[in-house]
Order: structure tokens, then C-alpha cells, then sequence
């Protein structure tokens, strides 16, 4: 096997609108496993499908030494898709029926290729992963959000290729999945392309490639210490900046007290020249001399002037693009930190199966609890019955303050409205400047707050779901919230991880990032366990 090798060749890339996503990329992915990142929007899933060869350059070109197996984002399946059609061995298990009930069709053939063992591996690997229950032809749409990723990486791991290009592969994985894919990668002999916001994942990574719009930039080592290299670039990238916005203040202040002098100067000897009585044409040769010096200088001030704002310029270039994403810390949510807010006796989830069918909790008013378990335990029904969204079979349900429920799909915005005007409903209180002016800080221009809200990205309409409950006159006791974290990039989950941690109520957060929830500063863990719902400590997210 030659060494795997993806390599780009002044690569541009322009949407069919015409504008350029980026432009000549040049850069050489080995087998060193790589994580790609970069702001939502940037371009990484299109690069990730240039590299794979889904798509063409605009201009440009990308090599490849072998096959490259290409793993895109999840969506819902499609009513027609199968495992096999997850798995990607759909085309080989359909000819090798045709060559089994006689075909000598040379294209079945081909599609068979090496794979004449395929019906045999994939039965293996859907029990090496624990989806033994399923077979070749079960029909997509029966299965979870995960049990249709963990199919789909079957087929990357049942795959020859020479590399591997996975997009967002922890999406819609619990946390056993999660550690199950790390470690699958782990032992993945070739080339390996990872794209991803999922901060324990690209820790397992040897080196990091982030996409900005000027370009790739390269960062040995793992996501920590990319994350410190380029807090260090940025230090210093700042500090640069004011040394030079300091030395153009220094220097526009001596130029204008050249200029201030100056002007006395010619001044003075203008009356001099007045009193002394001297002739005209003497009297107009010293004007013209003291007129030429003077624009000399004022040339040479310009010039000077220009210069500082370039290195001005130049200084303020290097400084990553970090400030779209800006939060307001949130009112204080009423009611005291010893309040009850919500209680929960001998509730029976519905939908839910034994262990974690049962459950008995109760909330106080500072209280931010993880809700950890494995696809399929209840979580996100435990989070409809506490909000009121979904009654319990049995059991009562006690709240003592309002609680909001940001579930997956972000039902609390209307798709029909646009984002200023929910906002505006939330917080009657506030100016139209205001508003605008804390949506503009989301990254939510005016080209975006004034469109139905079911129009725009999923970063974007998670952002203004919590802009309309934090933001709110009076924000909830309780906060429910549902994988929030899914769809947004690596800066604007810091950035909700900030918001959140300002937030003085009661919360809840289903998630499988263990990264996000540690910076939450959980005061506990409501796990699901093969035992039922347990009371753990924050730490055991780390272990």
C-alpha cells in the first residue's frame, strides 16, 4: 500500500451564486489522522467533498493516492434506504443476488469486485457493534439517530480505502458511541480526515488544519494545543496591533506639532518681513520659499500618515475573526436558590422501557444538572414531562415556577416569524436599537432577523431560540435544554457555554459532549444507568 496522501493544488471554490467560499488552498493531508475546523460557513464540508472527490474545484486540483471513503453529515433517511444502503454495500449485495439467480452480466461482476464475502462481513460487523437485531435489509427509517450513524460507519470501517473523510461523525452518538468510534479510530491503519466540533474527539487527533476565509492554516499536535497555539498568535497578534495603534498616535501627534510650530513659524516671519520694511519681490521670494517647505512637509506627513495606518492594517489582519459571536449576560431568573422549582414522585415515562422508566427527582432553584444515558433511555422524554410538554402514565409532577423546554427541533420559535419579532415579544422592555443590537452580537445581521426564523441554519436558529428565553423580560426558573450544542461551530458553543454559565435558574441539559457540559459548572449528573436514573457527581464525566 502506498502512503495515503490528499493533496490540494491552488483549489477555489465558487457557489453557484458566484460568490467564492475560498480560494487557493494549497496544503497536503498525510496519514497523520487530521481534524479539520473552522467558523459554520467557511466551507469545510464542501472542502471535505472537493478532497473526496464528490465535487470538482473551480479552479484547481485535488490529488488522491487511492480510494477515499467519504462519510457525510446524517440526515433522516430517505424511505427507501436500507442498512445495506447506509453501510454502502447496497450495489454488491444486489448483484451478487443477480449473479446467485444466474446472471453473467459482466457488470455485476464489477460491483462485486473482491466484496464476494460482503453479506458474511456485514453480518459480522452489525454484531461486532451490537446491532445484531438488524440484517442487510432492514429499512432505514426503523432505525435511531445513532443506530443509522454507527450503520454508516460500518461502512467506512468495511471500506478498502486509503483514506477516510468523516463529517460530524459523533453526531447523534451517546456517549458510548462516542468513546466506541474514538477508539475505532484509534486503531485506524490509513489516511484519516476528521471535520468536527467535538472537542474530545479531535483531542485524539496528531494534528489540526483550520479552515478560515483566508486560507488553511496548520497547527501540529491535538485540538488543546492548537487551542493554545492559536490563543498565543492571538496575544501576540493583539498585542502587536496596539503597539502599532500606539506608535501612529505617538507620531500623528508629533506631526501635528510640527504643523502647529510651523504655522507659527511662517507666521512670525511673515510680520517680520512686514515690519522690516522689506521690498516685494524679496517679501514674496521668502513667502515662496516658506510655502515650498511647507508642502514638502506635507508630503512627507502623508506619506508617513499612510504608512502607520498600512502597518496598522497589516497588524489587525492577523487577528483571527473572533468577535461575531458576542452574549449578554441574562437577567436573574426569579425565586430563591433553596426554592423548589419542580418535583417529580414515582413518575412513569411514557415510551420509556425498565430501568429508567421510574423516575423521583426534585429541582432547587441553582441547581444545573447533566443529563447523561444512552440513546433510547428517556432522557429527552424526562425533559417533556418536567416542562409539561408530555404527561407522565403515572406519578405527579410538581412545579412551583415556569420552566422552558428547548428541545432538538427548537419548537419555542415560530419558522413563520422572523427572529426580531419573536425577540420583541419576549422583551417588551427593550428598544428596537437594543434588540437589534443584541441580535447583530449573535452573528445575526439584518439580512438574517427579519426572514421566517424556519429559513435559517440550524447555528443560527439555535442561537435565536436562547436569545428569546435568556433575553426575555423575565427569563425562566427552569431551563430545559436538548442537545443545544448540536449544529453550532466550536466558537459559538465557547460562546453558549458563557451565556450559559451567566444564567441564574434552574437547568437541565441533555448532551453527549462531555466538554460541553464539564464547562457548564454542573452541580450534578442525573445519569441513566442499568440500574435506573442515579445522582452522580460532575467528575465522572472525566473518567
Amino acid at each position: 500500500m502506498t502512503n495515503p496522501s490528499l493533496t490540494l493544488h491552488g483549489v477555489s471554490y465558487a457557489l453557484p451564486d458566484g460568490r467564492v467560499l475560498f480560494s487557493d488552498l494549497n496544503d497536503s493531508f498525510d496519514e497523520r489522522p487530521t481534524g479539520l475546523v473552522g467558523r459554520n460557513g467557511t466551507g469545510k464540508t464542501v472542502l471535505a467533498r472537493l478532497l473526496a472527490g464528490e465535487l470538482a474545484p473551480s479552479a484547481g486540483q485535488c490529488a488522491r493516492s487511492g480510494p477515499v471513503y467519504y462519510l457525510a453529515q446524517r440526515t433522516a433517511p430517505e424511505a427507501h434506504e436500507t442498512v445495506a444502503t447506509l453501510a454502502g454495500v447496497d450495489a454488491t449485495l444486489a448483484a451478487l443476488e443477480r449473479i446467485a439467480a444466474g446472471s453473467a452480466d459482466p457488470c455485476d461482476f464489477d460491483a462485486v469486485g473482491v466484496g464476494w464475502d460482503a453479506p458474511q462481513r456485514l453480518r459480522r460487523a452489525l454484531q461486532d457493534e451490537g446491532l445484531g437485531h438488524l440484517d442487510a435489509n432492514t429499512p432505514a427509517c426503523h432505525l435511531s439517530g445513532g443506530e443509522a450513524l454507527r450503520v454508516a460507519l460500518i461502512g467506512a470501517w468495511l471500506s478498502d480505502a486509503d483514506f477516510l473523510i468523516l463529517d460530524e461523525p459523533t453526531n447523534h452518538l451517546d456517549r458510548a458511541g462516542r468513546h466506541m468510534l474514538i477508539e475505532r479510530l484509534r486503531a485506524w491503519p490509513r489516511g484519516l480526515l476528521v471535520v468536527s466540533h467535538d472537542r474530545r474527539l479531535l483531542d485524539t487527533m496528531t494534528r489540526i488544519v483550520e479552515l478560515t476565509p483566508d486560507g488553511l492554516q496548520s497547527y501540529g499536535g491535538n485540538y488543546a494545543r492548537y487551542a493554545q497555539a492559536r490563543a498565543d498568535a492571538q496575544a501576540s497578534a493583539l498585542d502587536t496591533l496596539t503597539q502599532r495603534q500606539a506608535q501612529r498616535r505617538r507620531e500623528l501627534q508629533q506631526m501635528r506639532e510640527i504643523d502647529a510650530r510651523q504655522r507659527r513659524h511662517h507666521a512670525r516671519d511673515a510680520r517680520a518681513a512686514r515690519n522690516a520694511n522689506q521690498a516685494p519681490i524679496l517679501l514674496g521670494r521668502q513667502k515662496a520659499r516658506s510655502e515650498s517647505t511647507a508642502g514638502r512637509m506635507r508630503v512627507q506627513h502623508t506619506a508617513r500618515r499612510e504608512a502607520l495606518a498600512a502597518t496598522v492594517r497589516e497588524a489587525s489582519s492577523r487577528l483571527q475573526d473572533d468577535g461575531d459571536i458576542a452574549l449578554h449576560a441574562p437577567a436573574a431568573a426569579p425565586g430563591p436558590a433553596s426554592r423548589h422549582v419542580v418535583t417529580l414522585r414515582d413518575v412513569v415515562l411514557p415510551f420509556v422501557s425498565a430501568p429508567t422508566r421510574t423516575v423521583s427527582l426534585t429541582l432547587h432553584g441553582r441547581q444545573r444538572v447533566g443529563v447523561t444515558g444512552p440513546n433510547g433511555c428517556g432522557k429527552s422524554t424526562l425533559l417533556r414531562v418536567i416542562a409539561g410538554d408530555s404527561e407522565p402514565m403515572t406519578g405527579t409532577v410538581a412545579r412551583t415556577q415556569a420552566a422552558v423546554y428547548l428541545d432538538q427541533a427548537l419548537g419555542v420559535l415560530d419558522p413563520r416569524c422572523g427572529v426580531l419579532t419573536q425577540l420583541r415579544a419576549a422583551r417588551a422592555t427593550g428598544s428596537e436599537a437594543d434588540l437589534r443590537m443584541r441580535l447583530a452580537h449573535l452573528g445575526q445581521g439584518a439580512d438574517k432577523i427579519l426572514v421566517p426564523s424556519g429559513q435559517l441554519s440550524g447555528g443560527e436558529r439555535v442561537k435565536a431560540a436562547l436569545a428569546c428565553v435568556l433575553y426575555a423580560d423575565t427569563p425562566p426558573a427552569l431551563l430545559l435544554l436538548d442537545e443545544p450544542s448540536n449544529h453550532l461551530d466550536l466558537a459559538a458553543t465557547q460562546a453558549l457555554e458563557a451565556m450559559l454559565s451567566d444564567y441564574t435558574g434552574a437547568m437541565m441539559v441533555v448532551s453527549h459532549d462531555d466538554a460541553f457540559l464539564l464547562a457548564l459548572g454542573l452541580t450534578d449528573l442525573f445519569a441513566a444507568q442499568p440500574t435506573g436514573w442515579q445522582w452522580l457527581a460532575p467528575d465522572a464525566l472525566q473518567t
